[in-house]
């Protein structure tokens, strides 16, 4: 194999094998989570992150197919490693457009470019993550003048291990956790996985579902009978190559197709790479769209899905086509039914699946957001993990004024809602009443500590029951009662008069009365709430606000 050039065939082969390899260690990045309980989802999270570009179509052109990698990382990405990966992704992207196919020099210098991508994703960027192995990596891979992606890809790996190494002696609490970063380690293995592709030596493991579209268990079809109606139309996606029989691909002006397709649709998105053509629409015709863009080339790929089959086959909380234009709406993040129903009741319009060890992905925003149709779209990401996903999709997205407000935390999004006064006059004032809203409030949680560790000058031992605020530990007992009652003691009460204990869904309804009842005893003044919350990792919530 030559590879003193590489094209898009090639750097498809490698993006497929990367997210193979990651795949074979996703377990070993997971376990290298900083904060002692079961939450280690980093290699999950880039794992679904890359497997989304492993799934571009081939094509020989560079500078189509890694836009195209790029696009589907950007949509896939879910929690903070993943973003930075798909920005890392959507960097080198824009380094190789315009080149069908690239020298490992120029290769390396969109590496750079990938590394400024991803820097840029991140308000305050810390040194000893994932940005610091990619870009002490990237630039040795440019300092090595490369003649063959396999001298590329050497001197990458090379620092980066290096990089991996030190991440430790940049970022504290790595060094006190005994472990290295968790993102780097994933980025490593990834790279690993690229560069066994150019010996040929892809990974065996299951390589197929990497490298096709992955199918969604399928809708009810007696859902949609021969009595229905067709209500919402067809999702309709294509991918079109425009052929120099029917166009001139180079002068071809895509205006004019946007502006045909809002004319029989909406939801429309259309966006020319090369010589292709990336099209999105909702329409009750969808013939009509294949037939207008055949006009101009061929297909690659066809997606046409009733969406009035989706709505009927949801349980009816989140309909599958937009409701009617509202001044705004709210979309709020939680895990477990009770959570789900809370924050449906304080107002939330859509309530997207995910939070700790389950984050949800760019695009499962904007589903969110598409289903909401609001001017204005509040979201409460509610986990830390999950705000630079939230604010990729609120980027993305074009159609709403979407803000995302800083919540970390299911007992912040529970406030910002409970304080939200709806203002459509003003909607600066409801973002600065539900931010200010969250100031102030605690929310603790109990859980198993998932291996031998130190926090807070507490020595922990995997299997007890631990009580912490943030990454604090401020409790541990091999009994969970006793574990609690101790966070309970430690929690500054001060001046709140609400408490919100949120049952988990490994809980015993005996326990949680028993700690209701401490709390109760032990803050007479404060007003206690109980809440089935049904969510994983967590076994208790405390809200305190």
């Amino acid at each position: 194999m030559d590879t003193r050039k590489i094209n898009g065939s090639l750097y498809r082969g490698m993006v497929i094998s990367g997210a193979a390899n990651l795949r074979r260690h996703v377990a070993e990045v997971n376990d290298l989570n900083v904060f002692p309980i079961p939450d280690g989802d980093t290699g999950d999270n880039m794992l679904l992150t890359v497997e989304g570009g492993a799934n571009a179509p081939d094509a020989a052109d560079l500078s189509a197919l890694s836009r195209d990698v790029a696009d589907r990382t950007l949509l896939s990405a879910r929690g903070n490693s993943g973003v930075i990966l798909s920005q890392f992704f959507d960097g080198i992207a824009a380094g190789l457009e315009g080149i069908s196919e690239a020298t490992p020099a120029e290769f390396a210098s969109a590496l750079l470019r990938g590394v400024k991508h991803a820097y840029g994703a991140v308000v305050q960027p810390t040194e000893g993550t994932i940005l610091t192995v990619a870009r002490e990596a990237s630039q040795a891979a440019a300092d090595a003048a490369p003649d063959t992606a396999e001298q590329l890809f050497d001197a990458f790996l090379s620092e980066a291990n290096a990089s991996l190494s030190r991440t430790p002696d940049l970022l504290p609490v790595l060094k006190e956790a005994g472990v290295v970063d968790s993102g780097g380690a994933g980025l490593i293995r990834i790279a690993e996985g690229m560069r066994a592709s150019l010996d040929g030596e892809l990974p065996v493991d299951d390589l197929t579902p990497i490298g096709q579209p992955k199918r969604a268990e399928g809708p009810d079809f007696s859902r949609f009978t021969e009595d229905s109606v067709l209500e919402f139309g067809y999702c309709t996606e294509l991918l079109v190559r425009l052929m120099r029989a029917k166009t001139d691909p180079a002068a071809f002006d895509i205006k004019p197709l946007i502006e045909y397709l809002e004319s029989i649709g909406n939801s429309v998105v259309a966006v020319k790479t090369g010589t292709v053509l990336k099209i999105h629409v909702h329409t009750m015709t969808p013939q009509v769209v294949l037939a207008y863009c055949q006009q101009f080339g061929e297909f690659l790929t066809v997606k046409i899905e009733n969406m009035s089959l989706q709505h009927n086959s949801l349980d009816g909380n989140s309909p599958a086509g937009k409701s009617e234009r509202k001044p705004f709406g709210v979309v709020a993040v939680a895990s477990g039914e009770g959570l789900i129903e809370m924050f449906r009741a304080l107002g939330a319009d859509e309530v997207v699946s995910g939070g700790q060890s389950m984050n949800p992905s760019a695009q499962d925003f904007i589903d969110a957001f598409n289903r909401v149709n609001a001017d204005v779209i509040f979201v409460l990401p509610n986990n830390g993990n999950v705000i630079l996903t939230a604010r990729q999709a609120a980027e993305m997205y074009e159609d709403s004024d979407v803000r995302v407000l800083p919540s970390k935390t299911i007992g912040e999004g529970h406030s910002a809602l409970t304080m939200m006064t709806p203002d459509p006059d003003d909607f600066d004032a409801m973002e600065r009443d539900m931010t200010d809203a969250m100031e102030g409030v605690v929310t603790a949680g109990v859980s198993v500590c998932s291996r031998d560790a130190e926090n807070n000058g507490r020595v922990l031992y995997e299997g007890e029951y631990i009580g912490f605020i943030g990454d604090r530990v401020f409790s541990a007992d091999n009994d969970t009662l006793d574990a609690a009652r101790g966070l309970v003691d430690e929690i500054d009460f001060g001046e709140h008069e609400i408490c919100i204990l949120v049952s988990g869904e490994d809980a015993d309804p005996d326990e949680a009365e028993q700690i209701a009842g401490y709390i109760r005893q032990s803050h007479p003044g404060c007003e206690l709430y109980e809440v089935d919350g049904g969510q994983a990792v967590y076994r208790y919530l405390l809200i305190v606000e």
